[in-house]
């Protein structure tokens, strides 16, 4: 007989500084990004990407905090905001964009209410 899994959303995924992933990491629940990304990764919920953080792909959220750097292409559908010491180079779609001076901004940004969709963690690019 199958078993219902329940997903725990209240747990924090953490790519650790010094370890580094090539592909791409789908989850349904928060993620900490301080060590390298080569992929795609997307989630229901919030990424926080420290400032020894490097992604290099499409990053697919609900709420996003960067302090590291990113190069590709970003989707939140609420909050992205950028710290002093991030560094971003691609496009973003979001609902609000909050950038702290120093930070580094190289693309374009498309704002507000029905720019994104909402994050699937079944979706592939």
């Amino acid at each position: 007989m199958a078993k219902n899994i329940q997903v725990d959303n209240s747990v924090i995924n953490i790519i650790g500084a010094g370890t580094k992933i090539t592909g791409d990491v789908e989850t349904s629940s928060d993620i900490r990004i301080d060590g390298g990304l080569n992929g795609n990764l997307i989630t229901k919920g919030k990424i926080v990407i420290g400032t020894t953080g490097d992604i290099e792909g499409k990053i697919v959220c609900n709420n996003a905090d960067v302090s590291g750097t990113i190069k590709g292409e970003i989707i939140v559908t609420e909050i992205l905001s950028l710290k002093s010491t991030a560094k971003v180079f691609g496009n973003i779609k979001t609902d609000k964009l909050a950038i702290e001076p120093n930070a580094i901004f190289t693309g374009t940004c498309d704002m507000g209410k029905g720019t994104t969709h909402t994050p699937k963690t079944e979706t592939k690019d």
